[in-house]
């Protein structure tokens, strides 16, 4: 058993209102310190060692469900989530 971790944000060419109002929200609370806030996703997949590479079934998941691959990017992890 695979744990995927998976983590969706905009592209940084696109604008991200949500975290412009983090960073502005954050302004006011004094943190001037914070210069750009990106806001996303994250999704855990557990996957099965059977069959086929958890790597490739979670990108392909990635690909058409959890990211729009338009606008959002998404970066993947995966550790063991058994064990041995």
């Amino acid at each position: 058993m695979y744990l995927a971790k998976v983590y969706v944000t905009y592209k940084d060419s696109v604008l991200d209102p949500q975290g412009q109002a983090v960073m502005g929200a954050a302004h006011r609370l004094g943190y001037s310190e914070i210069d750009d806030v990106r806001v996303g996703k994250y999704f855990e997949i557990w996957v099965s060692a059977d069959g086929r590479d958890p790597e490739i079934v979670v990108e392909e998941i990635s690909d058409k469900l959890l990211a729009n691959v338009n606008t959002e990017t998404y970066r993947i992890e995966i550790e063991r989530a058994d064990s041995e």
